[in-house]
């Protein structure tokens, strides 16, 4: 097993372990590729789904930015501006932020949408990013479009993924199925 794959499996791992201790109820889900690793279905996600989502995406951030360490060249991590992260990490001349899903529409993060991407804009930089899911509120992909921000979801952000790595991390989590069961 190669360096990377052992690295993503532990970051997994870990996030099994957490996963399989939480308590909960109440809720209503859709079923994708980082729920498979797991084997989490809908139901058990419907029991808390700000958990989930937050811990789903938390993970995905983990995953990309370590297949982006390992892989990529010119690897930053996180920039920060004053108390601002505007995104998780940096490629070449993309400015990557990372989400498991965008579902809130409240102003604050509609506005924060536009104002990351332009400050990383004005930068030099391409801002860049990449949503696991398909099933995003509108008026935020609109929002993070308005703000400059070239947007990736399901397939095509693990096509850019693969452009930017030469990781398959489609095929890779595909292959792990089921592989971090969460029982409880």
């Amino acid at each position: 097993m190669t360096n990377i794959n052992k690295n993503l499996e532990s970051i997994l791992q870990e996030y099994q372990k957490s996963f399989e201790e939480k308590v909960f109820n109440d809720g209503n889900s859709e079923h994708d590729l980082l729920m498979d690793v797991f084997n989490l279905t809908p139901e058990l996600k419907a029991e808390n789904m700000l958990y989930w989502s937050r811990e789903l995406g938390t993970c995905w951030q983990k995953l990309v930015v370590e297949i982006c360490k390992i892989h990529c060249h010119n690897f930053q991590p996180a920039l920060k501006i004053g108390n601002d992260e505007p995104c998780d990490l940096i490629v070449n001349s993309y400015a990557i932020d990372t989400k498991y899903r965008i579902g809130s529409g409240d102003s604050k993060t509609l506005k924060g949408f536009k104002q990351d991407g332009n400050k990383l804009k004005d930068l030099g930089y391409i801002p860049v990013i990449l949503i696991l899911r398909n099933d995003n509120l509108p008026a935020a992909i609109t929002a993070c479009q308005t703000g400059n921000w070239n947007v990736y979801t399901g397939d095509d952000t693990f096509n850019f993924i693969q452009q930017i790595s030469g990781f398959d991390l489609k095929q890779f989590l595909m292959s792990i199925k089921a592989k971090f069961a969460v029982v409880r």
